[in-house]
């Protein structure tokens, strides 16, 4: 186990100021083209400098079974420049410009460990797996703040009934690229590298669990974790891990970096609990990015008909 991390290792206090500041710009400009300017006059980046292609082929999911969160979208703008993603930059919003140049040529995927049929799997592989859906889900980070993100991509499920898991599979291990010459952050230690994530096998079988090729009908930008990366809407944000390149099923229970960071703060299965706080900061409200004041958390992200019952029995202070 290594050191509890740094309250300034997590965000750093220049940073922390900087990103107050702009969320309160933001939210009194009101529009994307607002945020957008404030957003330029303070860090000289232009919010949306990259289009992505848009996705072939793209059809709205179902409103039903938790696939739609019918609430306003967060702007694209907040979506493409306010990020998490340490292996380029720890200032949330400077992330987007420092994977402005990320490319994705020639990426493969390799899933096995615990399979009948192990493969590596191409883009285009990933693609023809099934066709790609739109779904709106909320997205809560563990600082209390969330967006609602209109996600594509396609149920994890598909992926790992390609390639037929074993019976004495019971949990999917994911990996990022570790390539610190592609991301420059990884030639630091604010974090064990590669990252590393997992799921009961239960939770990644899950409809709701998304492994997404795009956002607002588009290709995933690099900030966002192209080409491709979970989405598990009832979990706090640190639990999609971004940029894949291995998927591994096994019967234990894999490593999960954030766990292995800071364990008392961040547990293995990150169920969004409003009544289990963070040991520095309550969970029970959040902030909405885009909107002013703070807004009640709902258990499981508002998921709990879908998802409660995967936890049956079990006690979900113990198992955060």
């Amino acid at each position: 186990m290594v050191d509890k991390i740094a309250d300034s290792e997590i965000t750093p206090h220049e940073l922390y100021l900087n990103r107050r500041g702009f969320l309160r710009a933001g939210l009194l400009a009101g529009t994307a083209a607002g945020t957008a300017l404030i957003y330029r006059q303070l860090t000289g980046v232009d919010l949306d400098t990259t289009a992505m292609p848009s996705i072939p082929g793209l059809v709205s999911a179902p409103h039903a079974n938790g696939f739609w969160a019918d609430e306003a979208m967060t702007a694209r703008t907040s979506v493409l420049n306010y990020n998490n993603f340490y292996e380029f930059s720890t200032d949330k919003a400077g992330v987007a410009a420092a994977a402005a140049n990320f490319t994705t040529t020639g990426w493969r995927v390799s899933v096995g460990g615990l399979v009948h049929k192990p493969r590596v799997f191409d883009l285009d592989d990933l693609r023809r797996l099934s066709p790609p859906e739109e779904r709106v889900y909320r997205m809560r980070c563990v600082e209390a703040w969330s967006m609602v993100i209109p996600w594509a991509g396609y149920s994890l499920s598909r992926l790992l009934a390609a390639v037929e898991p074993m019976a004495g599979a019971q949990y999917v291990a994911f990996e990022t690229l570790h390539d610190p010459r592609r991301m420059p952050n990884q030639a630091t230690d604010v974090l064990e590298w590669p990252y590393v994530e997992g799921l009961r096998l239960d939770e990644a079988m899950h409809p709701l669990t998304l492994l997404a090729t795009g956002l607002y009908s588009q290709d995933l930008p690099p900030q966002d974790g192209a080409p491709v990366r979970l989405v598990t809407p009832w979990k706090y944000g640190f639990k999609g891990i971004k940029s894949i390149v291995k998927v591994t099923l096994t019967a234990m229970q894999p490593p999960s970096t954030w766990n292995l960071r800071a364990a008392d703060e961040y547990g293995f299965f990150a169920n969004v609990n409003p009544r289990h706080d963070h040991p520095r900061w309550s969970q029970a409200t959040e902030q909405r990015i885009g909107e002013s004041g703070r807004r009640e958390t709902l258990m499981f992200n508002g998921y709990a008909e879908q998802v409660a019952g995967l936890y049956a029995g079990m006690d979900l202070d113990a198992y955060f």
